[in-house]
């Protein structure tokens, strides 16, 4: 078995090209809100959010195609050069969306591109993970293989961490007035966070490059054991198929849906359902996954000692029971009423803006209120005024445009996430070494890729874009969303209960 000094390079080069492919793939969806601006018309940007939110999504959904062919293509010609070509072919397409035209520019053909391009980033997402993990876990002693393997499960919510960095640091960077580089940020320098992703992947690449095949896959090259067709053994043999399905429907289903609603959609729903402005809604998530990042390798470790199907079905357990309470208490520190008990400093100056419509005047107002706890809130109406005298003139509710938290207030919203990542940390630290112990070397790039993309990439990915669909249609309900995930990780874990073992030490050079 590789030394322990081996074995942290293995770690280190896999972990690197790993991130810089979580980054290229999240900087879409971090960049959600600003892309729908560029992709699609902005007539209805609700819409046009849903939109981005589908393209985002796609690019999850053909994630288990990806596993299909670059775990066939991994189980054949060995691990190094599978992942080596999906990082190129996922540099590639995200440096291609930077470069793509905006819809004012070439209409609709702007988002066709962008979506086939995340098609392709989907694609070799769908191969990279099962060629890493597999890839650490082939050099890891079994006593170990839990806790070597979770600096690959850091990777994913680190190349969030990653996308969500660089944003912020364009953002600022773009002028020193921050309203102007807001402005050029929307319009243009969205682009940048793709554009250099190109850099972090030639360095990666040519850390790859020097890395060795793993051990075990050369041994069984050498003495011809390869797999002659790698999906027929993964999936037209009974035994092995059991184990794909329940690897997808007892563990990797639930796991999806807890990551991605612990990350992702807690961003989606703090910025446009509690309406904190861009960067504390950054900013906090940020906190939340420096602050939480460190237990996947305690959780992956302690798998090694007491098994992984407990841990992973405790975070989904009180993942259940906790969200709604959760996002109930995002609602309530930024509701209007929390902020209108602190004392009013200033209300600053109403901006009012005139329009003609058809020689009925419409007059929006809008007002920045703040108060002494550093707290802020805009908000806005529209009075309209008909030409026709017989039409009475009408005056839309009071909207919250943009909300900032006073700092007792954000560092809840940081707990809160805090401890949706908590829960992120136990389903998905040991997960890696649970499904590479299910499966025999030969095929196991195959198997462990596809149960593992189809809980990630479909019920894990749609939980956004479900989540904020459901809230669409039953307007009165804001939290309707969480009805995805608690359902679907409630399903996992009754599965798993019942069906999944707790084995531990398992032996994985068969």
């Amino acid at each position: 078995m590789s030394s322990t000094k081996s074995i942290w390079k293995v770690i280190g080069a896999s972990s690197v090209g790993t991130l810089i492919e979580w980054y290229d793939f999240y900087i879409f969806g971090s960049l959600a809100t600003v892309i729908a601006n560029q992709f699609f018309p902005k007539s209805n940007p609700t819409a046009a959010l849903l939109s981005t939110l589908a393209t985002f999504a796609a690019g999850f959904i053909v994630r288990p195609f990806g596993a299909l062919v670059f775990g066939r293509l991994g189980d054949l010609i060995g691990r190094k050069y599978t992942f080596l070509l999906t990082l190129i072919i996922m540099g590639t397409s995200t440096f291609a969306i930077g470069l793509v035209p905006g819809y004012e520019k070439i209409g609709f053909f702007a988002p066709i591109i962008v979506l086939l391009l995340r098609l392709l980033q989907g694609l070799a997402l769908g191969g990279e993970y099962g060629g890493a993990a597999t890839y650490v876990a082939e050099h890891s002693p079994s006593n170990k293989r839990g806790y070597y393997t979770s600096w690959i499960q850091t990777t994913a919510t680190l190349g969030l961490f990653l996308s969500l960095g660089v944003i912020l640091i364009t953002r600022h960077g773009l002028d020193d007035n921050l309203q102007k580089s807001i402005v050029k940020f929307n319009d243009w320098g969205w682009r940048i966070p793709f554009l250099v992703s190109i850099v972090l992947v030639i360095v990666s690449v040519y850390i790859r490059l020097k890395m060795q095949e793993s051990p075990l896959f050369a041994k069984i090259k050498l003495e011809g054991k390869i797999s002659v067709n790698p999906l027929k053994e993964s999936f037209g043999h009974k035994a092995n198929l059991k184990m794909v399905l329940l690897a997808l429907f007892g563990a990797t289903m639930g796991q999806g849906v807890v990551w991605y609603t612990g990350q992702f959609y807690a961003q989606s729903f703090i910025e446009t359902v509690c309406k904190i402005d861009f960067e504390q809604s950054r900013t906090i998530l940020i906190w939340a996954i420096i602050f939480a990042t460190p237990f996947f390798v305690v959780f992956g470790g302690w798998s090694d000692k007491i098994g992984r199907k407990w841990i992973m079905l405790a975070g989904m357990l009180l993942a259940i029971f906790s969200y709604r309470s959760i996002y109930q208490r995002f609602l309530d520190i930024s509701s209007p009423t929390e902020f209108q008990k602190s004392s009013l400093v200033s209300t600053g100056e109403p901006s009012i803006k005139k329009e003609k419509v058809k020689e009925d005047s419409v007059i929006t107002t809008s007002l920045l209120k703040t108060f002494e706890n550093g707290a802020s809130y805009k908000e806005s109406h529209s009075d309209t005024l008909f030409a026709n005298a017989s039409k009475q003139a009408s005056h839309s509710p009071t909207m919250y445009l943009e909300k900032k938290l006073a700092k007792p207030a954000y560092w809840m919203f940081v707990l809160l996430v805090f401890v949706q990542i908590i829960f992120v940390t136990m389903v998905y630290g040991p997960i890696a070494a649970f499904l590479v112990e299910l499966f025999p070397t030969k095929i196991r790039y195959t198997s462990m890729s596809l149960p593992y993309h189809i809980g990630n990439g479909v019920f894990g990915g749609l939980t956004p874009f479900i989540a904020l669909l459901l809230t669409t249609i039953y307007t009165g309900n804001k939290l309707v969303g969480l009805t995805y995930p608690i359902i679907i990780a409630g399903i996992c874990f009754v599965i798993g209960l019942l069906y999944v073992s707790n084995k531990i030490d398992t032996d994985v050079s068969d």
